[in-house]
């Protein structure tokens, strides 16, 4: 990865975000897909991400996963690990474009719908089939094609009513089992190699030091603010991703 050192230290800030996303601001991730999708071609950014993504999903599945909710990875991940297939055969066949327009306009579709049930009164969360194979496939397709699942499954989760660690239990497992799925895809493809990986090492400390700093944070966060943030976050992706 050959980049200016002003670059250099712009990736060493995304790769802070890319921890503390992990362990405390969800938000912060997209912003960090965005920088390295500036520094890189895109599609390129999508591999070189993905080890990092891994190193502090296993420092939050440590801080978080006595409080992860298993029946609901085991309703999502199957549903997940499908739409990572359709993302993998869909890669040659749509462009960085196609693919960012189609995920904005799944995360705003996602937005408006879980705003709706509020304002209806819906307190309960769907608990249907559907709803989770609807989530998980979309998921998976976003998350293999441009590592930007995280709305989406924040939408899951604020549809979940889950109390703060819960969340971000349930979230720090799911995300690393469905980032280890990927990995054998994305190097089929091209986009994990070693070139990529010695980046990874060099950025691995700054990602570290963004969990340590997330878990330092989560506690101080109230819980409506928690959920308003992901949602104002969720929204502000899916315009991103379109535009």
């Amino acid at each position: 990865m050959n980049l200016e050192l002003w670059q250099w230290g712009l990736a060493v800030f995304a790769a802070m975000f890319i921890g503390i996303s992990k362990t405390a601001v969800g938000g912060l991730g997209l912003v960090a897909v965005t920088i390295f999708a500036n520094l890189l071609p895109a599609r390129e950014a999508s591999g070189f991400v993905l080890p990092m993504l891994i190193c502090a999903d296993l420092v939050a599945v440590k801080s978080y996963r006595q409080h992860t909710q298993w029946k609901h990875l085991a309703k999502l991940f199957p549903w997940t690990a499908g739409g990572v297939i359709i993302g993998w055969l869909a890669m040659g066949r749509i462009d960085d474009r196609q693919a960012s327009l189609l995920i904005g306009v799944i995360v705003l579709a996602m937005v408006g719908l879980h705003v709706w049930r509020m304002r209806k009164g819906e307190a309960h969360p769907p608990g249907s089939v559907v709803f989770a194979a609807f989530i998980g496939i979309l998921a998976g397709f976003t998350t293999l094609v441009a590592n930007a699942a995280g709305p989406l499954m924040a939408l899951y989760l604020l549809a979940m009513r889950f109390p703060k660690m819960e969340w971000m239990g349930t979230a720090a497992v799911f995300f690393f089992l469905i980032n280890l799925f990927k990995v054998p895809f994305m190097m089929q493809l091209g986009l994990i190699d070693g070139s990529s990986i010695t980046g990874n090492l060099a950025l691995f400390p700054a990602v570290i030091v963004g969990a340590m700093i997330g878990r330092w944070l989560l506690p101080k966060i109230n819980q409506k603010l928690f959920e308003t943030f992901a949602l104002w976050m969720s929204l502000i992706a899916g315009v991103k991703l379109m535009f």
